[in-house]
């Protein structure tokens, strides 16, 4: 009768074993395919902008012009998979919308092979973007002046640079930041609403801006009062609600669920 010990070691050999038949070649042996898309459409400065994505990245890019740019990589690890990644984009007279399709992912797979597209995309700064939806990865938007941009992801990493127009992010896990490098004086404002994860807002000292920040698990550092607010006793969350600088048009909204929140004189 064979010892438990040697049962036990291979138990374990067996399961190594089934461990890598699932998945297959490891990615050293599988080198990793590259394609590349790019397209230029002509488009209305105050054009709806739609853009969806599965795994990957979005870079969008608000500039001065009247055209839609998009530079778009997909990676997969064979050439079927890459064949199989599908980008769609519908443009319309004041619509453009820009559709990612992936293949099914394998249903015994340990790893995600299905691929992922990163899209590098300058629009113009006037246009607005009512849906940006990616489900892995990161999200920046940059220099956007137009009505709107509603993003949300699932898991990854948010940014927003430069943008004076109405922000309205959500993010179910990661980390989000929202940078100026300069203060315009007007009616814009930033809503950013975490479930998991910390947020970050980089500000000039001469920012003028509503601050509403609260996070029900974590705590909030504030430069702009020199105070750190964590939850108490008496409240479950920890809140600031205040005027920095007397602004008023301008607002700065950050909610998380579970995280810390900072908001930053970020040349003070």
């Amino acid at each position: 009768m064979r010892s438990p010990l040697i049962n036990r070691r291979n138990l374990r050999q067996i399961a190594v074993l089934l461990l890598l038949s699932l998945a297959g070649c490891g990615s050293e042996s599988e080198p990793l395919l590259e394609e590349t898309l790019e397209r230029v459409y002509t488009v209305q400065p105050n054009a709806d902008i739609s853009i969806q994505n599965h795994d990957g990245a979005v870079l969008v890019y608000g500039a001065n012009t009247n055209e839609l740019q998009i530079h778009a990589t997909k990676k997969a690890y064979s050439h079927m998979r890459l064949k199989e990644i599908a980008i769609d984009v519908s443009v319309q007279s004041a619509t453009v919308s820009i559709n990612t399709k992936f293949p099914p992912k394998p249903r015994w797979a340990l790893f995600d092979r299905s691929g992922t597209v990163d899209y590098t995309i300058v629009l113009p700064a006037t246009a607005s973007i009512p849906q940006l939806r990616l489900v892995a990865g990161e999200v920046l938007v940059d220099g956007m002046r137009g009505p709107g941009v509603h993003a949300w992801l699932g898991d990854g990493r948010m940014l927003a640079h430069n943008c004076f127009t109405k922000i309205d992010f959500v993010l179910q896990r990661g980390n989000l930041t929202a940078s100026y490098d300069w203060w315009e004086h007007g009616t814009f404002s930033v809503h950013a609403d975490i479930a998991q994860g910390n947020a970050w807002a980089f500000l000039p000292s001469d920012s003028a801006f509503h601050l509403v920040a609260e996070t029900a698990h974590g705590k909030i550092g504030n430069d702009f009062d020199n105070l750190v607010v964590e939850p108490t006793e008496a409240s479950a969350a920890a809140k600031i609600d205040m005027l920095v600088n007397g602004g008023r048009q301008a607002e700065i909204k950050m909610r998380a669920a579970d995280g810390d929140i900072k908001i930053v004189e970020a040349n003070p």
